[in-house]
């Protein structure tokens, strides 16, 4: 009896004290929830137009094809009580063997136990049944037009996402598993992390995906050695240290993405693209834009072409002595580059000699997956936002970007995080992906308005600096890269801008992979190949078809082609000039600031 209760002892110590962190926990998730700030309605869910037209549609196939709608109904039915008769035979002793899963293997339900217990194996097929159920609804929807279709099966495929039986700890062996052996204890950090997020995000819930404490940029990422050479209310422009005692005479010019910052590109040595391209012997610059707050309500997107992009420029043709640059546009960057070319076209500014586009969208004619959220019902959200608070937090366009893969970046990183009491990972690339940036008002605005929805880059021309520019205005030799997987930058669709454009010399590469990690492929490690095809740019499937697919990185492809159009090779060069002094070391001051702080 004595070894009873001093077993026993330990163990209700334990619980006890459990539960009083639980109930001190769950009074400061209580108190952040109340921190949340009231968001325009139209923000958080699409209108209620598209529920009528889901209704509509649905009646009316119902009404003019009651047939189908019935077998649909005998068919979902009879499996379900397939499934619960299979369940019954399970408890009663009776050996039932596993239904083959088809298709690929879902990881959402690797534990044995979906397949061996059953009360698991009946929850698991029953939401594989409800989702066929609701697929084959959507799917034989008539009458819609093709963008409502396509987002209410987005927004269907949402629900049941969110709806999955692992999302739910009472139907999630892995965590009921991990709380039995840890004795309550995963749950408790569980809801230590769900309210460190919830506090962090003041009322809201947006995942942790990266131990925040694990990185530091300029420490152990975005350390390539470098200065910040000029400085605007716009940007930093830093500027590499050369790494070869030549190099080429033309230097190249980087613009990031404003929407996330610079450092992707320069993540750790092994696979920063910025170290490996001044490792090439290429003069760097790089732009590290402003974090803005609500005082940039007013900046718009002339702002960032004019005080943006042809500062930015001049800066670099200044310190190198040079009356030509080569440029790089990254996503949103390379869409805006596009229309700086189109503007230096009509002006005869010949500054920029060649252009590459990483991951770019010029025709939003076919926006793919991100489609779903440039529709007037989120748009006109976005603007009554941005009027009402000068910017566009940063917390939606992380939360938007995380829903297009909602499974991989909010889902399991939720449930280790809040069901198993895991502590985020060490991962340099999803601590980037936390590390976003708000944007401006009507910046914002006119983006979406201007170039997403009414595609103007394509036609009838983007007024731009006094002109009006398309694709067709862009003359110089240009190179672009898409990536295979990208959900941010569908290839097709940029294809079909780049084959727009007036250039004469077009280079299309397509990289496996997505948005990120078709980009950020190092040459060594040989993890994705890239297609190419000499022909000349006609449909993209016939691209496509005709294309060479080639093993590893696309980064040595893309430097004979620069290194042909970057000049003679010169002695390195000093960072900045005379006119121009290094301000602050790489990776800059604007890259850390946080708005409000």
């Amino acid at each position: 009896m004595t070894t009873e209760v001093t077993e026993s002892g330990p163990n209700l110590e334990k619980f006890t004290s459990n539960l009083a962190k639980i109930e001190e926990l769950t009074q400061r998730l209580v108190a952040a929830l109340q921190q949340k700030r009231m968001r325009t309605p139209a923000l958080e869910a699409p209108g209620q137009e598209l529920y009528g037209k889901a209704m509509t549609a649905f009646l009316s196939e119902a009404i003019s094809n009651p047939t189908r709608i019935l077998e649909q109904q005998v068919e979902f039915w009879g499996k379900s009580l397939e499934h619960y008769m299979e369940m019954q035979q399970a408890f009663a002793g009776q050996t039932v063997e596993p239904e083959d899963d088809k298709g690929p293997k879902d990881r959402r339900f690797s534990n044995p136990l979906w397949d061996t217990n059953p009360y698991f194996s009946f929850i698991k097929r029953q939401y594989q049944t409800n989702v066929e159920a609701m697929s084959k609804a959507v799917e034989g929807l008539e009458g819609l037009e093709p963008a409502d279709k396509r987002r209410i099966a987005y927004f269907t495929r949402q629900i049941v996402d969110m709806l999955a039986p692992t999302n739910f700890l009472a139907t999630n062996p892995d965590a009921l598993e991990r709380a039995v052996a840890t004795e309550g204890e995963s749950l408790v950090k569980g809801l230590e992390n769900l309210v460190r997020d919830v506090e962090a995000n003041r009322g809201d819930l947006l995942v942790t995906l990266a131990d925040k404490e694990a990185f530091a940029v300029g420490n152990n990422i975005g350390t390539t050695e470098g200065g910040v050479v000029f400085r605007n209310r716009m940007f930093e422009l830093i500027q590499y240290k050369a790494t070869t005692d030549k190099v080429h005479k033309t230097p190249l010019l980087i613009f990031p993405p404003w929407i996330n910052k610079f450092y992707i590109l320069d993540l750790k040595p092994a696979n920063s693209l910025i170290k490996w391209i001044v490792d090439q012997g290429f003069t760097l610059f790089v732009v590290s834009w402003k974090n803005p707050d609500a005082s940039y309500a007013e900046v718009g997107m002339d702002d960032y072409v004019q005080d943006g992009y042809l500062t930015a420029i001049e800066q670099v043709k200044e310190i190198t002595g040079e009356a030509k640059i080569n440029a790089v546009g990254y996503c949103i960057a390379g869409t805006t580059l596009t229309a700086t070319l189109g503007l230096m076209n009509k002006r005869g500014d010949k500054s920029v000699n060649s252009a590459t586009f990483f991951t770019t969208l010029t025709d939003f004619s076919d926006p793919g997956e991100i489609g779903v959220f440039l529709d007037d019902d989120f748009v006109d959200g976005i603007e009554e936002t941005v009027n009402k608070e000068g910017y566009l937090d940063k917390f939606f366009m992380s939360r938007t970007f995380s829903y297009l893969r909602a499974n991989d970046l909010i889902y399991t990183p939720a449930i280790r995080s809040y069901m198993l009491g895991e502590a985020p990972p060490a991962f340099d690339l999803l601590y980037w992906n936390g590390d976003g940036t708000n944007l401006p008002g009507r910046m914002c605005v006119e983006y979406l308005r201007e170039l997403c929805q009414q595609n103007q880059l394509i036609a009838p021309g983007f007024d731009v600096g006094g002109e009006r520019v398309t694709v067709k205005d862009v003359k110089i030799p240009v190179c672009a890269i898409a990536c295979e997987t990208d959900h941010i930058a569908p290839w097709k669709s940029s294809y079909n801008g780049i084959q727009q454009f007036g250039s004469r010399e077009k280079t299309f590469i397509l990289s496996e992979s997505g948005h990120i990690a078709g980009i950020v492929n190092p040459p060594g490690k040989d993890k994705y190949g890239h297609y190419t095809n000499e022909g000349p740019m006609r449909t993209v499937d016939e691209w496509k078809e005709g294309a060479g697919y080639h093993k590893g990185s696309w980064w040595p492809r893309w430097r004979d082609w620069l290194s042909a159009r970057s000049g003679r090779m010169i002695d390195a060069r000093p960072l900045g000039s005379q006119t121009h002094k290094v301000l602050a070391a790489a990776p800059g001051t604007y890259v850390s600031e946080v708005p409000g702080t």
